[in-house]
């Protein structure tokens, strides 16, 4: 009984404070959570890695313009690698040119456990580019290369 008292005590302290158990984003952020698939590439992926994916969660922060990459994919073949993964500057559908880098190469590639990976990166492109990314986000795309999908094997664009 006294645990329901104190449970009951909390809930209208939370209640007179506004209500909202939800954690608000910090305003110096903003991320974008992205589905990475195949079909999505320009054209859509048909060959052994068509059943692949991924997420990417690209957190921005707009004090430092720093970006924040976190990254897994699934789904790959066994002799498969990561080659590369950037944000490009293109609506859906249509290809465009790298417009922020991450450092993932076929160098340092993590390797592929079970045709799964995640890689994680930190890159500080200026001011003027994520800027030009803030005011626009479903006109640019973050996708991942492979060995076998030099172009890209998927593709998710920033919402």
């Amino acid at each position: 009984m006294k645990r329901v008292a104190i449970a009951l005590g909390i809930l209208a302290t939370v209640a007179a404070c506004g209500g909202s158990t939800t954690p608000t984003q910090p305003t110096n952020l903003q991320v974008f959570t992205v589905t990475l698939l195949p079909s999505n590439e320009t054209p859509p992926i048909t060959n052994a890695e068509q059943s692949s994916s991924g997420t990417a969660v690209i957190t921005i922060h707009k004090d430092t313009n720093a970006i924040d990459f976190q990254v897994s994919v699934k789904g790959l073949q066994a002799d498969s690698a990561l080659t590369a993964a950037h944000i490009h500057n293109g609506p859906a559908g249509v290809p465009a040119g790298v417009f922020v880098g991450t450092n993932l190469s076929a160098a340092n590639a993590p390797a592929l456990s079970g045709g799964a990976a995640t890689f994680t990166d930190t890159e500080s492109p200026g001011a003027d580019k994520v800027s030009q990314i803030l005011a626009n986000p479903s006109g640019f795309y973050f996708n991942v290369h492979t060995k076998l999908n030099g172009g890209g094997v998927m593709r998710g664009q920033l919402q």
